[in-house]
């Protein structure tokens, strides 16, 4: 699966005493109602998030990984979390101001004043 949206933070790398790695990425989706997506990044993964920078556009490939948990107490709980493989920055195409082509018209651009020879002056300043 793949987001796409806006980088709205990045964390620090998180080591456990395990020595497993993560880091995390919160992306702001552009959509009618955008949402805030945390993403984990794992372990040799955790080097992809490095070139990226706050209020960059992105394409995340995507995992959602499951898991049961049992309490002590008996009660069964479920998580969900999105993991993070492949990230890619977005041309933004839109946000930023261009420049505009110049016209296809075969209409020639005169450069002669259109009100040049208009005696009617009734402006009143």
């Amino acid at each position: 699966m793949e987001l796409q949206g806006t980088v709205k933070k990045i964390t620090d790398v998180q080591t456990f005493a395990s020595g497993f790695q993560k880091r995390e990425m919160v992306i702001l989706t552009q959509e009618q109602y955008p949402q805030p997506i945390n993403i984990e990044f794992l372990q040799d993964k955790i080097n992809l998030l490095d070139p990226l920078k706050e209020g960059e556009n992105v394409k995340v490939g995507i995992n959602i990984r499951g898991r049961e948990w049992v309490s002590p107490q008996g009660e069964t709980k479920y998580f969900n979390s999105i993991t993070g493989w492949r990230v890619e920055k977005v041309l933004d195409n839109g946000s930023e101001p261009t420049q505009a082509s110049p016209s296809q018209s075969a209409s020639p651009v005169s450069n002669e004043n259109p009100f040049a020879g208009d005696d009617d002056d009734d402006l009143p300043f």
